[in-house]
């Protein structure tokens, strides 16, 4: 799928993103994907599972897998601080968590604040970039993160 149909993916309404930060960049999903915000408790670890599956946690009687999105993206050194969130994310009836930075806000975006993405080498697969959004002097990454969480590296939603 080429930028210019995710972008007219989006609709023509405005819609609302859950703004966080992962090192230097800041990045953006659809709210309506996000079930809930905590704060970081380490999670019981799974044996032979990749690095950036910390493990998972005991929500309410479901069973969380948490990725932390700093080792997955390749950022600097994960630390865990009293800013360090986990979103919980609701895709397709799969409860999943991810370890950023922080949360910073939520925005609405009209369609004409998002450009398509430029085609360049990335550790993010291109087809989970959305597009970029721009508030003011500030530049979202917009992620696809059902597609993002279904890639065959994670394995966590099915298709």
């Amino acid at each position: 799928m080429g930028a210019a149909e995710k972008i007219g993916e989006l609709s023509t309404t405005a819609r609302e993103y859950l703004t966080f930060r992962l090192s230097q960049e800041e990045y953006g999903i659809d709210i309506l994907k996000v079930q809930e915000i905590r704060g970081y408790e380490p999670p019981t670890r799974i044996a032979n599972s990749p690095a950036f599956i910390k493990g998972v946690v005991n929500l309410r009687g479901t069973i969380v897998p948490i990725i932390d999105m700093r080792l997955k993206f390749n950022c600097s050194e994960a630390e865990y601080n009293s800013f360090t969130v986990v979103i919980i994310l609701n895709l397709r009836n799969r409860i999943v968590g991810i370890v950023v930075d922080s949360v910073s806000d939520v925005l609405e975006l009209p369609p004409e604040s998002i450009k398509a993405a430029p085609d360049i080498e990335s550790i993010i697969d291109a087809g989970c970039i959305l597009g970029l959004g721009s508030v003011g002097e500030r530049m979202l990454i917009l992620l696809d993160i059902e597609r993002l969480m279904s890639g065959v590296d994670m394995g966590l939603v099915a298709s």
